[in-house]
Formats: C-alpha cells, structure tokens, sequence
C-alpha cells in the first residue's frame, strides 16, 4: 500500500524553447521519469522531452504553494514554475522526496489552525449538517422541523445565515445535498415525507409522502435517484425526475445507515443483527445481496466513503472506527481512541483524513494511512454530526449544546472548526 502522498507538479522546458504542447499527467512509473517521451493524454504526437529538462516541484498540500524545485539531474533549485505546469502526480513522500510527511505537516498545520466560531442557526438541538458540492453553502436540519442554510465566506473562513425553510411537521433527521447541482438538497423528517429544496428560489420544489418516519437518507451519485431509510426498516427509491417512489426494500434487520458507491452500481446498508454489526452490500439497480461483512462486534452505526471511493469507514457501538478498501472489501485497519458509540463520520476532500464524533467529550480526526492521530476537538457534549469542507481543512460538527443562560434549552449552534489566529 502506498505511503503518505505529497503533490509534485511536473513541468517540462522543450529543447527548442519554445511553447510547450498541452498538459500531460504523468504516472510515478512515467516513461519521462526513464528518459523516454511521455505519451500526451490528448493522443498527440509523443513530446520531446529529455530528462534535463524535466523538473519536479515540490508542492505543499496545507498551503498549496511551492516549497522546492527540482530539476532533472537532481539539481535542487527554489524557484517558481518556469514553464507550463504539466499535472499533478502522487509519489510516497518517505521513499521518494525530500519533504516531511503529509502527516507531520498536517499535525504541525492544525497546532496553528484549531480555533473555531459557533454559528446560531436553530432553537433545538441539531441533527444534520452537510455541505454542497462546491462549499459555498452548508445546511443543518433540526429538531425544530427546519432547514437552515449558511453562506461560506472562503476569504474570511466565516458562515453567515442565509435563509431557514419551514414546511416539515416533525423533527430533520437527516439531509444531503445533490452531489453535482450545488442548488438542490433533500431532507428526510419523522413527518413521514422527504422534501427538495431549492437554493435559488428558497422553495420546497416537491414533497414525496412515504410510509414511515424517515431517519436516514442519500443522493445517488449520478443524481437520479434519493433513497431513504425509515424507522421500520423500509428503504424507498425516490425517481429524482418523476418525483416518485420507484421501488421499495423491506428488510428483516435495523438499517442504520445507507449509501451509493461512487460508481453508482453497488448499494450499502450498515445494519444490526443478533447484536452484531454487518455491512450489506447489494448490486445495483437490482437490489441483490452479492456480499455481507461482519465488520464488528456492536452494531455497526454509520458509514461514510472517501471522495475518490477508493474506501469506507464504518462506525461501530463498539466505539471502533473501521476502514475499508472498497474493491477487495478487507479492513485495512481500526482507530480504537474514542470510547463510545460513534455516531458520525467524515473524510477530508483530499481522503486522507477522517474525522470521527460520537458521545466522547471529543472529536478524533486520524490519518487514514496509518491510523495515526492528526489532531482532535476538545467539546463539552457529545457530537453526533460532522462535516468537512470539500475543499478546505474545516470541520463544521454540531453537538447537543445547551443554552449558556437556560441549561434546560438547546443551543442550536454549527461550529466550523480549523481556523487560524487571524480567522
């Protein structure tokens, strides 16, 4: 398995000097790392590149810039690009470049970036928060039946309060976004109904009625189809484009959680049975079990996939936070550090963080490489929900607080955690 990853822009100076051909991304094992001529990804005609005048540089995932050039006859030189940036490639940093870790960067990145600011968004406690595809905006659902959505304010690394919808009859258990139209998100509710919201026009653009109290719900990746779980164990397909339930799932055992793999074909379920924690794995649209896994010992609570889908976590009430390689479906390793049920999980947009909350007084945020500790979030009550940005290292989380001045009342308080001093 590969080692931490730092990012290596290649650029190449042509011998003629003059311009150079389009981009090319060029694999660790590329020819033009073996003085041969890489191969265009436009199938043009091969570049005439020589090893000379291939250069490395060394660029920081934290800070996105620059640290090192270094050019084809192991020069090192600090200089900017001077010539096309030719793509981005991933090396192990431990074996092949000489630059600290990815994680004693981050670890160094978040003793400096560990402050946060509380954002007032609902009178009750709040259950879901999720960001939009392109994090310009977040939504959180609550127990007092409303949606609220944030303005992210990148420059400032601030959330403002933009707009609260009303229409649900009973509490917001869950919600996520469109994954590709940052406009539209969908909530579930114990009203017994799933809404669409649209962003542009503040409206509820449908209400679909199902059979039971909703707890739990996900947007297929090619954007067609919504699927939602209910306290009966029922699983309905929502038909995004007819605003109808396609086909329904009934199943024997408590479904906790459900999701989509990133290429649309396989479905999840971390389910409960016998006191045990399984994950179901079943094709889809056809909905056949093709694999199960006994993934722990408690009841296997929530599941999240890394953005590229290359793995999995799964949250255990045996207080294990498991992950999985998504195509030969192994356990590559568990982070044993909280001591209570976990409740929510969330990777980092790059997948090599992982960030854990559950009814421990803090939240574990890890390697996913090597399982080490990166950092964690100290907080006074249990956390239950946690999202990272999709582009930046913030953590937005919520947790059942309670009223500074009335202890008996929910805060009703998002928190965007990873800021600097200057924030």
């Amino acid at each position: 398995m590969r080692g931490p990853c730092v990012r290596v822009c290649v650029s190449v100076a042509p011998d003629d000097g003059g311009s150079c051909n389009p981009p090319v991304f060029l694999r660790p094992t590329s020819p033009a790392l073996t003085k041969k001529p890489p191969r265009s990804r436009h199938h043009r005609a091969p570049l005439p590149v020589s090893i000379r005048h291939l250069k490395l540089h060394l660029v920081s995932p934290v800070k996105n810039t620059c640290q090192e050039t270094i050019d084809g006859l192991g020069q090192v030189v600090y200089k900017p690009h001077e010539r096309d940036c030719r793509g981005i490639i991933g090396l192990p940093s431990h074996k092949h470049l000489k630059m600290g870790s990815y994680l004693e960067e981050m670890k160094a990145y978040f003793q400096t970036h560990n402050k946060h600011k509380e954002y007032v968004g609902h009178n009750s406690k709040v259950h879901t928060i999720g960001w939009n595809a392109d994090g310009r905006r977040l939504a959180s659902g609550s127990y007092d039946k409303c949606v609220t959505i944030f303005l992210f304010d990148g420059h400032r690394e601030t959330l403002r309060k933009d707009y609260t919808y009303k229409g649900h009859g009973d509490s917001v258990d869950q919600l996520c976004w469109h994954p590709t139209h940052s406009e539209q998100l969908t909530s579930a509710s114990g009203d017994k109904t799933v809404r669409i919201w649209d962003t542009r026009t503040h409206k509820c653009s449908a209400t679909i009625n199902t059979k039971g109290e909703n707890i739990n719900i996900t947007w297929s990746p090619d954007g067609q189809t919504i699927a939602v779980g209910n306290k009966e164990d029922l699983v309905s397909f929502i038909d995004v484009r007819t605003h109808k339930i396609k086909h329904e799932n009934q199943f024997k055992f408590e479904v906790n959680e459900l999701c989509w793999n990133n290429t649309n074909d396989l479905f999840y379920l971390t389910n409960a049975q016998s006191g045990h924690g399984y994950i179901h794995v079943y094709n889809y649209p056809e909905m056949e079990l093709v694999h199960w896994i006994h993934a722990h010992p408690g009841n296997c609570i929530c599941i999240k996939f890394e953005p590229r889908g290359r793995y999995f976590a799964t949250g255990s009430a045996d207080a294990l936070v498991s992950i999985w390689d998504a195509q030969e479906l192994y356990c590559m390793r568990t982070l044993p550090r909280l001591e209570w049920p976990v409740r929510t999980l969330s990777f980092s947009h790059d997948g090599q963080l992982l960030a854990s909350g559950s009814e421990d007084l803090t939240v574990d945020i890890a390697h996913v490489a090597t399982g080490e500790k990166v950092a964690h979030i100290s907080i006074a009550n249990p956390t239950f929900t946690l999202a990272w940005h999709p582009r930046h290292f913030l953590l937005a989380y919520a947790c059942d607080d309670k009223d500074d001045r009335d202890r008996d009342r929910d805060a009703g308080t998002v928190k965007l955690w990873g800021l600097g001093e200057r924030s």
